[in-house]
């Protein structure tokens, strides 16, 4: 059964999505509601929350959205995941440069889809909002709008204006507000740190095996592609040039890469060079794309690249002819691992 579904009409405050929300045995689609204002959120029936960026989707946040589907059930309740957008760290920190992310926002939606759980709410994190009370994040955010039956989270969460609140205040107050409280498990919330930032690590050195290890899936990107000089046509390998549609996206370290290129939902096997261009005096850094057999024009279009392995680093050649005989190697690489 085919579960790519989608629809086109927009809707502003809840998106139904079933696109990537997997098939039950009877043929009913599990549907996952999108929420972005939290003005006018529904009545949860015995919500069972956890908070976090979830940036990567990766292994770790999905030992944490298993606990939390499983507490959901046992509630006989839903289960709910809030994050925050723009990153918390854009917003409170003076240091905004360095914030470089595993996943944008829709692609984070994408990856949350596929798990199963039943509400995604999106919170818009402004100045208002991180100047809150510790307190008052509790009442009137999380009690106001969710009245949760279970709240999961990790023994070093902070909340709350200057990160004043903390796990135990948390603890205070679940007897108040008629909430039952719930540790992620220390090895579980270790196994989180230390997965962002191998992968972050990982996806910078252009050590991709390791990072989609830790991912559980080969790190992705979307790319609009421009037209370059059109050297490689002239020497038999055509390339996207591609441009990032988000600069908040992590990029990968520099050198040639096995991809896969999904050009409209259709995947095709190639290589791809992030660099500068040794051999023909490049100036700029670029990331360009040879996807084996396919010619149609798709200037203008936007692709997503599935990164499967490193193969080697940027060279500088003595000339075109040794150029290609390494493209004819590469091409036979990243065929053997595709």
């Amino acid at each position: 059964m085919n579960c790519k579904l989608q629809s086109n009409y927009p809707i502003s405050i809840i998106k139904l999505s079933i696109r990537f929300a997997p098939c039950l045995p009877s043929g009913r689609f599990l549907i996952m509601q999108i929420h972005r204002d939290i003005t006018n959120l529904p009545a949860f029936r015995n919500a069972v929350i956890t908070i976090g960026t979830f940036d990567g989707v990766h292994l770790g946040h999905r030992q944490i959205i298993g606990n939390l589907m499983n507490e959901a059930k046992k509630a006989g309740g839903e289960s709910i995941i809030i994050t925050f957008h723009p990153h918390p760290r854009k917003v409170v920190s003076s240091v905004i440069t360095g914030v470089r992310l595993i996943n944008t926002l829709d692609e984070r939606i994408e990856l949350l889809e596929k798990t199963g759980i039943d509400h995604l709410v999106i919170v818009p994190f402004t100045d208002y909002f991180a100047n809150q009370t510790a307190e008052e994040y509790i009442r009137d955010f999380l009690v106001a709008n969710f009245k949760p039956h279970t709240i999961i989270i990790g023994y070093d969460h902070r909340f709350g204006r200057d990160w004043a609140g903390d796990y135990k205040l948390m603890e205070e107050k679940a007897a108040e507000y008629l909430y039952q409280l719930k540790e992620i498990p220390e090895h579980i919330l270790n196994t989180v740190k230390v997965s962002s930032t191998n992968i972050r690590n990982a996806i910078l050195q252009s050590h991709i095996e390791e990072a989609n290890k830790f991912l559980g899936y080969e790190f992705f990107f979307e790319g609009e592609v421009f037209h370059g000089d059109k050297i490689g046509r002239e020497i038999g390998y055509p390339t996207a040039n591609l441009k990032s549609t988000d600069d908040e996206k992590i990029a990968l370290g520099d050198g040639i890469y096995a991809v896969y290129a999904e050009v409209a939902q259709k995947r095709f096997k190639g290589m791809m060079s992030i660099g500068f261009r040794p051999t023909v005096n490049g100036k700029i850094r670029v990331t360009e794309v040879n996807i084996f057999d396919f010619s149609k024009d798709i200037y203008g279009q936007t692709i997503r690249i599935f990164v499967k392995k490193y193969l080697r680093a940027e060279e500088r050649f003595k000339n075109m002819e040794e150029l290609t005989q390494q493209l004819h190697k590469d091409k036979e690489n990243s065929l053997a691992c595709l």
